[in-house]
């Protein structure tokens, strides 16, 4: 048997391999005792593409919820890593699977945390697996502190792992632990923490989720990273989205009184809300607002505005505006088309209804479509 210190030693030269800067966060208060593992050849493909072979001591999956991972258990786990280096972190992602599948997310949080200690970062994978897992069982502590790690620990964490973190909190009345989280992730350095606050939002929002996203939106206006102007647009749209249009007004007028300047997403933003509702008199005063601040129309801009004009009745403005956007040389789309048509047909002038169908036809393949309206995430 290898002498302790030699093997300490070779392990702490290897590890290094795996170095990678990173936040400490609080380990979870978890004190369980051994996992039993057992060894054989394994052939395992995981979502990169790759595939892992050879052999390798993996834990048992039958382990228990007073089981621990222990110094030794963990050198074990890095010896296998010395013998294929390559796929260290993928063999990793085996034992914290299948801790995860035997029920047993507190070993695994133990196994992270102890990684983490000796600064190894398990990939995306391993950590998606243990948000899901979290998440279907309700564990909002451990949801919240598996998120931290994501965030603290990795580069890029996907739009999906937001969406996933969000949707645990669908049932959770209780505001305490979202703003604790918050809280937390706001101690990230600015802008990160900003960007990362933002996603969260907006996540809340895709969910539907709308006074959670709110009470975050509020809670950064005390914190060190505060509001910037994709945290007001993204506000901007889930309160129309939610039909809360004299909140959204309000919201854009406090934006201004921040010092912060509307952008063109701004303005269409609430030009489309506004078409929603009807609200025409207030898109020609915010269209007005736009031109005068140095904002050029855009698509969205004029769809939204002559789709207003020919829901109003007022197709004279609507045909000015259509001819405006051309000379702009912006490109049409194909709903500004069948809104012309159709208010055209409404007034009884069908020759010219019939002559912007033939047009529409005709240039189908160049007019801006349902793809170029498509939400982003921020």
């Amino acid at each position: 048997m290898v002498n302790n210190m030699v093997r300490r030693s070779f392990f702490s030269s290897r590890i290094l391999l795996f170095q990678l800067q990173h936040l400490r966060v609080l380990p979870p208060k978890t004190c369980i005792k051994s996992i039993p593992v057992a060894s054989h050849p394994i052939s395992r493909q995981f979502c990169d593409g790759t595939e892992v072979t050879g052999s390798y001591k993996e834990p048992v999956t039958q382990a228990s919820h007073d089981e621990d991972v222990t110094d030794e258990k963990l050198d074990e786990i890095l010896f296998t890593m010395e013998k294929s280096p390559r796929s260290g972190r993928k063999i990793c992602n085996v034992y914290v699977d299948n801790l995860c599948n035997a029920g047993n997310l507190s070993a695994a949080l133990r196994l992270v945390q102890a990684l983490h200690d000796r600064n190894i970062i398990l990939s995306l994978n391993a950590y998606d697996r243990l948000l899901a897992v979290a998440a279907a069982k309700c564990e909002i502590d451990v949801l919240c502190q598996v998120f931290k790690d994501m965030i603290f620990y990795l580069e890029c964490v996907p739009s999906a792992s937001f969406l996933t973190l969000a949707r645990a909190f669908l049932k959770i009345s209780d505001h305490a632990l979202l703003l604790r989280l918050i809280k937390d992730v706001s101690k990230l350095e600015v802008p990160r923490s900003t960007v990362v606050l933002n996603r969260i939002i907006f996540a809340f929002s895709e969910c539907r989720q709308f006074d959670k996203a709110i009470t975050i939106f509020e809670q950064m206006k005390d914190l060190k990273c505060k509001p910037d102007l994709v945290t007001y647009n993204t506000v901007l749209d889930l309160l129309g989205r939610a039909g809360r249009i004299d909140e959204m007004l309000c919201q854009f007028a406090s934006i201004k009184e921040s010092g912060i300047k509307p952008d063109f997403i701004s303005y269409n933003t609430l030009l489309n809300q506004l078409r929603k509702v009807g609200r025409l008199d207030l898109s020609l005063v915010y269209f007005k607002e736009m031109n005068e601040s140095g904002i050029e129309a855009d698509l969205l801009t004029y769809t939204a505005l002559i789709r207003s004009f020919c829901q109003s009745g007022n197709i004279e403005e609507a045909l000015r505006l259509f001819n405006d956007m051309k000379m702009r040389q912006v490109r049409p789309s194909i709903y500004i088309y069948r809104s012309l048509v159709d208010g055209l047909n409404k007034m009884g002038n069908v020759e010219l209804a019939a002559a912007f169908s033939q047009e529409m036809n005709a240039s189908l393949p160049d007019l801006a479509g349902p793809k170029d309206f498509k939400r982003k995430g921020r």
